[in-house]
């Protein structure tokens, strides 16, 4: 893989990982515990804020993952293993790599370790 196409997907990484922190600093608030007074917010307000609260922690740990598996591809990257499979060692398509830029393993690799 080119040094032309190493920097392309640094830049994407990059972004997208301050894309992550930003949305994830954002959210901050609706993580917050729900208030338990029962005077301002009635019982199916308060099961709806929960339920609001439950889905922003899951995805602030789907964010959290998405952020490790970047710092791990643009590790690979600084030590030349970027777009080689973990596994077999051969070459990531790059289409693959387009489609998911924190890919470490082939499409014959990741078909195999999912099963």
């Amino acid at each position: 893989m080119s040094d032309l196409h190493h920097a392309d997907y640094r830049k994407r990484l990059e972004a997208r990982r301050e894309e992550l922190k930003s949305l994830s600093s954002g959210a901050s608030d609706s993580r917050k515990p729900v208030e338990l007074d029962q005077q301002s917010v009635g019982r199916l307000s308060r099961q709806d804020a929960l339920q609001q609260q439950a889905m922003a922690k899951a995805q602030e740990a789907r964010r959290a993952g998405e952020l490790r598996k970047i710092a791990a591809a643009l590790h690979r990257l600084e030590t030349g293993e970027y777009g080689w499979c973990a596994e077999c060692g051969e070459a990531i398509a790059s289409k693959r790599l387009d489609i998911d830029l924190t890919a470490a393993l082939c499409a014959p690799c990741a078909g195999t370790a999912k099963r």
